[in-house]
């Protein structure tokens, strides 16, 4: 992918993702068909399951489609894609609101993000989150907020962040990571103030949700150290390895979080929506059958299985981006794994499913066929502990290169579904 974004580690974290590109399946996409007509004095069993799309604002991905917009049109472009959601009888949006350190609401704590306006920490004249929440509920969908806690910038150089932002008001909180910024885990101060600026918006907004991605400790770099020798020998007494010492940090984060939340606005659910992998069977009896070469529990330090079993967080949403039968993983696998893990624990699973790889040219021929998605959902149905789907992104499920979301929503979203509570 030509630029920085969430989900650009996934193929490099495949220890064997060497296949070649196959060229993408002609034909165009077709619109998602019309909901069946109801019969006079018919009744229905009302369906509950989450249909998600993420929506992705870090480098502009997927919303606003560059920097500098006029409010009215980031405004028009933020509507066009809630109804985008609608049209796919989608019921649920992941808004990214705090991409890197930033803001896309008037926050008490951070600036306005860079990509509004262009500039980091000028007002873009209108409230982006307020916007969406209001517009996604008055089409009856569901307004998660999406938020990244601990990357701080794209880039290494503190100089390019506005001079009052928190990470050069407080250097030492900051650690400089594979040409980019992140704050510093092992801080408790660093852990408090990015569950308040977090909450700053729990609390401003009717938000239905808050949602972190994969991101906890950097993604490992070769050659590279995550420099927190200080952090550790100022905070790691007690723990038997440093490891240990780093995933205690992301369980408090997580736990707290999840308490915070809902002090401040019961309703509202909390999620994690983590790489797909915990640890290969090769590493863990208790892992996947896959040889992924990054391990959510050994590279990003966080305990995943044990959040969904322990029910510190009231959804999963594994990023499952691997085709059926992908000998690395393979997303049958990986599906049957997420839901052993979810069986019997209060925390519920949904999928998330990598619609951007369908009909892109660089992925493998099994992304070239625009049933693949459509097979996974029809897979996911034999396993009860499924409760939905997520696509990464919105801009793809506005596009559907090659009809891979219609064909969902002809297959299996044909009648509207309540979000699960």
């Amino acid at each position: 992918m030509g630029r920085v974004s969430r989900r650009a580690f996934t193929v490099a974290a495949l220890s064997a993702l060497t296949l070649a590109p196959a060229p993408a399946s002609a034909g165009p996409a077709a619109p998602a068909p019309p909901a069946p007509p109801r019969r006079p004095g018919s009744r229905r069993r009302a369906l509950t399951e989450m249909r998600g799309m993420w929506l992705a604002t870090v480098n502009n991905r997927d919303w606003p489609t560059r920097a500098g917009l006029r409010a009215s049109e980031q405004r028009a472009e933020l509507i066009a894609l809630l109804d985008t959601a609608v049209r796919h009888r989608l019921n649920t949006v992941f808004f990214q609101v705090r991409p890197t350190a930033d803001a896309l609401w008037p926050s008490a704590y951070e600036p306005w993000s860079q990509y509004l306006s262009g500039s980091q920490g000028r007002d873009p004249g209108w409230d982006p989150l307020g916007t969406a929440v209001r517009e996604a509920h008055a089409r009856g969908l569901e307004l998660h907020a999406w938020f990244n806690p601990y990357r701080v910038s794209l880039s290494d150089d503190p100089s390019h962040l506005v001079p009052a932002h928190p990470a050069r008001r407080n250097p030492d909180w900051v650690v400089p990571y594979g040409g980019k910024l992140y704050y510093n885990p092992g801080l408790p101060e660093v852990r408090a103030f990015v569950q308040d600026a977090m909450i700053d918006a729990v609390e401003k907004y009717a938000v239905d949700g808050v949602h972190f991605d994969d991101y906890f400790y950097p993604y490992p770099v070769a050659g590279r150290t995550f420099d927190d020798d200080a952090a550790y020998r100022a905070h790691g007494g007690g723990f038997a390895t440093r490891a240990a010492w780093r995933r205690d940090n992301i369980d408090r984060l997580v736990r707290e979080t999840a308490a915070r939340v809902k002090r401040a606005r019961p309703a509202a659910r909390f999620g994690v929506s983590p790489f797909g992998v915990w640890r290969n069977a090769a590493t863990d009896e208790r892992g996947s059958r896959t040889g992924a070469g990054v391990q959510t529990y050994d590279d990003l330090y966080a305990d995943t299985r044990t959040w969904v079993r322990e029910g510190w967080i009231d959804y999963v949403v594994p990023q499952l981006y691997w085709n059926i039968g992908l000998p690395a993983a393979d997303y049958a696998e990986l599906l049957s794994w997420w839901a052993d893990v979810a069986r019997g624990s209060r925390t519920r699973l949904y999928v998330g499913e990598a619609l951007y790889k369908a009909g892109d040219p660089a992925q493998p021929a099994a992304w070239q066929d625009r049933d693949e998605l459509s097979r996974h959902l029809a897979l996911a149905a034999d396993h009860p502990e499924v409760r939905g789907h997520v696509f990464f992104a919105a801009k793809e499920v506005a596009e559907d290169r090659i009809g891979a979301m219609a064909r969902v929503a002809a297959g299996h979203y044909r009648r509207p579904a309540d979000t699960p509570r």
